[in-house]
């Protein structure tokens, strides 16, 4: 694995306590992108740090030997920590309680430890609230952004926008701009190789 030198650089919330939580914790990190499902970018990872400042701790092992209904109370509680409190606190509670039981509590090693892109993608893609998708982003993310290179990791990592390549607040409002073009061409591609109905047929008088 190469190890590229360089400073996490994620203003990703607008919120600088935000930011830097998600930029330098592992967990925070996962935990943020856990999160961001249908809502705002900046909501999403302000999260860790909603969490940390409810529960006490964003340490994964300790959230993990928590009552689950301490920590769903904790995003349920106003202003809630997403449109789904309920679902999404039982996510990031496995996702805290998977890191502790297979990393030892410690998220870094999921792409230290990795021995190419493609183990790394299977290991996010195993994680709770991640999927395929989700997996490729983070390997564009953990390797962009904190210079962790596994081999192959160029042909891994997404080709359309993702936060992988935002560093600033001026590059975030660009990746939601084209995110939102992203995903209205791929609606509109959906749409035109979707077979027309046809009409129904009409029954004799």
């Amino acid at each position: 694995m190469a190890r590229v030198t360089t400073t996490p650089q994620m203003d990703w919330t607008g919120n600088p306590e935000a930011d830097h939580l998600v930029s330098t914790d592992p967990a925070a990190l996962l935990i943020g992108f856990c999160l961001d499902q249908q809502v705002p970018v900046e909501w999403a990872f302000m999260g860790p740090l909603k969490v940390q400042e409810r529960l006490g701790t964003i340490d994964p092992t300790r959230i993990a030997k928590m009552d689950p209904g301490e920590v769903e109370g904790a995003f349920r509680t106003p202003p809630a920590l997403h449109r789904y409190p309920g679902s999404m606190a039982q996510r990031v509670y496995a996702l805290c309680t998977t890191i502790a039981n297979d990393y030892g509590g410690d998220a870094s090693r999921i792409w230290t430890e990795a021995k190419d892109a493609r183990d790394l993608k299977k290991r996010f893609a195993a994680l709770p609230g991640f999927g395929d998708m989700k997996a490729q982003i983070m390997v564009g993310v953990v390797s962009k952004q904190l210079g962790v290179r596994c081999a192959g990791w160029e042909e891994i990592a997404p080709t359309w926008p993702t936060l992988a390549d935002v560093h600033t607040t001026a590059e975030r409002e660009e990746y939601q701009t084209q995110k939102r073009a992203y995903k209205a061409k791929l609606r509109a591609e959906a749409a035109e190789t979707k077979p027309a109905r046809s009409a129904p047929a009409r029954g004799r008088r």
